[in-house]
């Protein structure tokens, strides 16, 4: 990896710390995420990082080693391999293709994660309450949420008839999430087709596929493929007039129409207590996995016009957040 790859955010200033803080030990957390270093959440989910760790009391004396994977899967091992050669007190895994890539690399090495979906399914984590190993964390899912995308497309164009969902194949959460839409889609009359898209070429085929449809939507999982290529989605949504629904919020920000999903950012920062607590001594097997407990529902007028879709007042008035 080229040096610049990493990025050291805190305790390099260590001529200008109080004596005091020159005295306390030195602690490194390995951070792997799965994004591009230029991409515009990637400031927004480090400054997260640094808050947890500020409001526990950590700054001068904890340093961070950042590595930024661009959702390239061949290189996430090869990246987590780096960055335990760092020999870190923690590591902190930013999604579900960050985790597996850590977790087959170490089994003891402390490991915190957020924005993960069913680490019990994903063989992560023994269980929810006693985790059991080196790996703990913070959940960003709950089994309802595939259900309401569905029943939320449905509000947004009643006449839907069809719709694809896509997903990033590194995210072993996207199969079963397709089975649940499948089945919620059946009991409200909307046929659900699944399409896994590892980059832009399938995300080209598998959106215009779709748009070939009569009253088709689209919607869209969580995942490193799906978050990179974000940009590309909302433009081939809009291109072919399909409403859609995205699991986070920065699909929003971006152009998209509407999202429900959990706030990664308060996801990150919340992991940062089990950073400091495994820092203070607790092991990740003692520490229950935290289930998602903020909520968002967004929706975008600009892009509902461009579409030329009207938003019912009913949904905008459920909304969290209108962005006009």
């Amino acid at each position: 990896m080229k040096r610049r790859a990493f990025i050291t955010l805190l305790g390099t200033a260590a001529a200008a710390w109080p004596l005091v803080a020159r005295a306390q030990q030195m602690r490194r957390i390995g951070v792997l995420v799965n994004i591009a270093e230029n991409d515009p959440q990637a400031p927004a989910r480090l400054a997260a990082i640094r808050a947890g760790l500020r409001e526990h009391g950590w700054s001068n004396n904890i340093q961070l080693d950042v590595v930024f994977s661009a959702a390239d899967a061949s290189r996430l091992r090869a990246h987590a391999a780096q960055l335990l050669a760092l020999k870190p007190d923690v590591i902190f895994a930013g999604n579900t293709s960050a985790l597996a890539a850590v977790h087959h690399e170490t089994r003891s090495v402390p490991v915190v994660f957020a924005q993960v979906e069913d680490p019990v399914a994903n063989g992560f984590v023994a269980s929810l309450s006693r985790p059991g190993g080196n790996v703990t964390g913070f959940a960003n899912f709950e089994d309802a949420i595939p259900t309401k995308w569905i029943e939320l497309i449905k509000e947004f164009a009643p006449g839907l008839a069809r719709v694809a969902f896509i997903y990033d194949p590194a995210n072993p959460a996207g199969a079963r999430n397709l089975r649940t839409m499948s089945t919620a889609g059946w009991s409200i009359g909307i046929e659900v087709s699944g399409a896994s898209v590892g980059n832009v070429a399938a995300i080209d085929q598998a959106i215009g596929s779709i748009a070939q449809s009569h009253a088709a939507g689209l919607v869209v999982n969580g995942g490193a493929a799906t978050a990179t290529h974000r940009d590309r989605i909302i433009a081939l949504a809009e291109r072919y007039r399909l409403p859609a629904i995205y699991p986070y919020r920065y699909f929003i920000t971006s152009g998209g129409l509407a999202c429900y999903g959990v706030n990664t950012i308060d996801l990150y920062r919340r992991a940062m207590s089990y950073v400091d607590r495994i820092l203070k001594g607790e092991k990740p097997a003692d520490l229950p996995v935290q289930q998602p407990t903020r909520f968002e529902f967004l929706i975008n007028l600009k892009a509902a016009k461009a579409i030329g879709l009207d938003v019912s007042p009913t949904l905008l008035a459920r909304a969290d957040e209108v962005i006009e």
